[in-house]
């Protein structure tokens, strides 16, 4: 699996009274919170339980309109990033045209796999997840909670490229499309809520 770098430099800022991470994020920054997609920071505050004062992040995730509170010391932790740049959304569709992948043959271990990658964050692990996924469904069916799991995959790469390329979505399913089709595999059509 190829790595995807987000990592940040260390920011060595003072907020509040509180060290911020290198997760720094100010008011209006569009940020990915992992297995809910993109969201916008709408404000910064902060709360004190008498004995401690604890900053907080309120994002507001764009596609189910939930508020989120994040605290500044486990951004990270949440895995809370930046929505990806340009060349990482190449190097996304470079990994679904041509990109190895693995998984294993014990539903168990795969879904335990494939659950921990959704849960990193990672939108190149997203990918990596929706890519053994359609391998799996061409030799034989999915169960219920791969194919939930898929229509995951497929809803969060479509949101986040989508906001990182800022073009609407029809046309991010298309580009996922091609590249998929170049290694002989079809992109998942989206399911409607029921």
């Amino acid at each position: 699996m190829m790595p995807l770098d987000l990592q940040f430099q260390p920011f060595q800022a003072q907020w509040g009274g509180q060290r911020m991470s290198s997760m720094a994020f100010q008011v209006g920054d569009k940020v990915v919170y992992p297995n809910h997609g993109v969201g916008v920071i709408e404000q910064i505050s902060n709360r004190s339980n008498g004995i401690t004062t604890e900053c907080f992040y309120l994002l507001k995730i764009a596609s189910s309109s939930l508020r989120v509170m994040v605290p500044f010391h486990s951004a990270s932790n949440v895995g809370l990033r930046r929505v990806v740049r340009n060349n990482e959304v190449q190097k996304i569709l470079d990994y679904l045209t041509a990109g190895s992948s693995d998984s294993h043959g014990d539903w168990k271990e795969r879904f335990k796999e494939n659950s921990e990658r959704m849960r990193t964050g990672s939108l190149l692990d997203v990918a990596a997840v929706l890519k053994n996924l359609l391998l799996l469904n061409q030799t034989k069916p999915l169960s219920f909670r791969e194919k939930k799991m898929l229509e995951r995959a497929r809803f969060l790469l479509v949101n986040e490229l989508a906001m990182a390329k800022n073009v609407n979505e029809g046309a991010i399913e298309h580009l996922l499309s091609r590249a998929l089709s170049k290694c002989n595999l079809r992109f998942p059509e989206s399911i409607p809520d029921a």
